[in-house]
């Protein structure tokens, strides 16, 4: 029976564990060969000619940018099946294409008939050959103005479901392994969806990821300082009872998008 080492790229630990344990467990023809969480290291793990995978699963959003920039820095051989949260027009865009794409939270059923397309291409093919995709031209659907950005969400509050619009929320974070939605008014839910997924569905222009732990609107930034750290310091209401910093990986992304470019 022929083995596929497979690369898992996903930033979010406990997705990256789920994602490998299903692997493991209900598909006796796949090696895991690697779990990586961002650009810089999937591309500098791709570069190395000891490394080698059949098929890569990988997340949208790294901790170090967005899963296309790996494509305009390395040559990637590998089926690529895209991990993400984005709905509608976005998954038109991979399949035109040609990328696999599986919506989380990933659907067993789903993530084998994805390997099993995976499967077929390989043995239809003697030689490995580049994704007939190009990135730039889905780099450019996906941050499309026609996009879809999701408006409200619905909260649990004791035994009730409450709606809470998007224009209403402050900021989202994480702590202690859940995550956590905030409102103008200092209301705190608790989420099912992680923080990575969060971000992909709000709308960029008004939400911003500045750290693995936190995702903010502009709306909530009363003042922003350079820490001694040299981080910048993001001042927000409501007063979270946390600092809240920006990621030096993405400051410079924060900076354009504050003055909206």
């Amino acid at each position: 029976m022929r083995r596929y080492n497979v690369l898992i790229v996903e930033d979010e630990r406990l997705a990256q564990a789920n994602l490998k344990r299903a692997l493991e467990r209900d598909f006796d023809d796949i090696n895991i060969v690697g779990t990586l969480d961002s650009v810089s290291s999937t591309v500098e793990w791709l570069k190395r000619e000891e490394n080698h995978a059949d098929i890569i699963f990988m997340d949208v959003e790294l901790s170090d940018g967005m899963c296309f920039d790996i494509f305009s820095q390395v040559e990637v051989r590998s089926k690529v099946v895209i991990t993400t949260a984005f709905d509608n027009y976005a998954v038109k865009a991979f399949r035109i294409n040609s990328i696999d794409y599986l919506l989380k939270p990933i659907n067993s059923e789903e993530l084998a008939a994805a390997l099993a397309r995976c499967r077929e291409l390989i043995s239809a093919s003697s030689e490995p050959t580049a994704p007939a995709f190009n990135i730039e031209s889905l780099r450019e659907i996906l941050s499309a103005d026609t996009a879809t950005y999701k408006k409200r969400f619905i909260v649990k509050y004791g035994d009730r479901l409450t709606i809470i619009e998007s224009r209403q929320i402050a900021y989202f974070y994480v702590e202690d392994k859940s995550t956590y939605l905030v409102t103008t008014e200092n209301h705190r839910y608790i989420l099912d969806s992680s923080l990575d997924t969060i971000s992909e569905q709000v709308n960029p222009d008004t939400f911003f990821r500045i750290s693995r732990h936190c995702t903010l609107s502009i709306e909530a930034i009363t003042g922003i300082s350079k820490h001694p750290s040299n981080r910048l310091k993001v001042t927000l209401s409501p007063k979270p009872d946390f600092e809240v910093f920006v990621s030096r990986s993405r400051t410079t992304d924060f900076m354009e998008w504050l003055e909206g470019k």
